[in-house]
């Protein structure tokens, strides 16, 4: 149980819960990271969070009784059912409620997650970013297609939901489609762009704060740049037009830190592909010099207040109805 943990002053320490999926190298380096910044960090799952109608804040978050966390930190959000997710996410936007910062918050994940928000807004922003189309219906999908797409200028067919390069499709034509039920039935087609003299290659920066902290240029032996596709990483320097769409695109989404792909075509243009409000950063780690969970969790801590008190529980007037 988190009781008022204090630091070597005596003061009462920031107690921070670090949402994750399981502890790996990401949670385990987060909380050393946090606890050099004399806060007290403590991993849990959403999946093991709930709502309670009996506890004083409405919510049961293991490890911390009656009281809730001064913020909380978004490594990851399980995947699951419909039913699931719903009510992981009505978690966070509860604990925002409760006056507790969230980073990310639930409006800015739910906003990278469904990648047709995302180009819905960075377009919206003025940022540049490949054409992109979103239906349900496969005939609208392939009436697209037939005005779209050739041979050679396909479009990539993405999952709605997806990460990590997994499950995407370049497609040339109609007859290419697959039918509704293998894209969950819906069809998010984007341009490709096409690769450079240069080869295939993109650009991970991850932001926090506002600002860029570190870059890496990302090679592939194909169109997919991912690493976990077997591309390879390379340290880059934090410069323009990059760093500044990757923070224009943070910006956009709402989110307080992100993993931000961009891609340079042939005519030289940079393009945001996405805006991820989960990154993972152990690869960018590896070819930078920068301590980027201490940089994130110095970021985080920036956002609560510099002396928090303790919070046992909801002021009791809120959500009651006695006399």
């Amino acid at each position: 149980m988190v009781d008022g943990n204090r630091g070597p002053t005596g003061r009462r320490r920031r107690c921070v819960a670090i949402l994750v999926d399981k502890v790996d190298w990401h949670a385990r380096r987060l909380v050393e990271a946090f606890e050099c910044l004399d806060a007290a960090p403590r991993c849990l799952s959403l999946k093991d969070c709930g709502f309670s109608t009996q506890a004083p804040h409405g919510l049961t978050l293991p490890g911390f009784d009656n009281r809730l966390p001064d913020g909380v930190f978004v490594r990851c959000v399980s995947g699951g059912s419909f039913e699931q997710v719903t009510r992981r996410l009505g978690i966070l936007h509860a604990l925002d409620s409760l006056g507790v910062v969230v980073c990310n918050d639930a409006p800015a994940i739910e906003r990278c997650v469904d990648k047709s928000m995302t180009s819905f807004l960075l377009q919206r922003a003025g940022i540049p970013t490949p054409e992109t189309w979103t239906c349900e219906s496969s005939e609208q999908a392939r009436a697209l297609l037939d005005r779209e797409a050739r041979p050679d200028r396909p479009l990539v067919l993405k999952p709605l939901f997806g990460s990590q390069g997994r499950g995407l499709r370049l497609i040339e034509g109609a007859s290419a489609l697959p039918p509704s039920e293998e894209v969950a039935g819906v069809y998010y087609l984007q341009r490709l762009v096409a690769a450079p003299e240069a080869g295939w290659r993109d650009w991970r920066i991850l932001v926090a704060g506002g600002r860029p902290l570190a870059a890496m240029v990302r090679r592939g032996v194909q169109w997919i740049t991912n690493m976990h596709q077997g591309a390879r990483s390379e340290a880059t320097a934090l410069v323009e037009p990059l760093a500044g769409l990757a923070v224009a695109a943070t910006r956009a989404v709402g989110a307080g830190f992100a993993g931000v792909d961009i891609i340079r075509d042939r005519e030289g243009r940079h393009l945001v592909l996405e805006v991820n409000s989960m990154p993972a950063w152990s690869g960018l780690q590896k070819v930078t010099s920068l301590d980027l969970s201490q940089a994130l969790a110095e970021s985080f801590l920036a956002h609560l207040q510099p002396a928090p008190a303790a919070r046992e529980a909801l002021r009791p007037e809120r959500g009651t109805s006695g006399p």
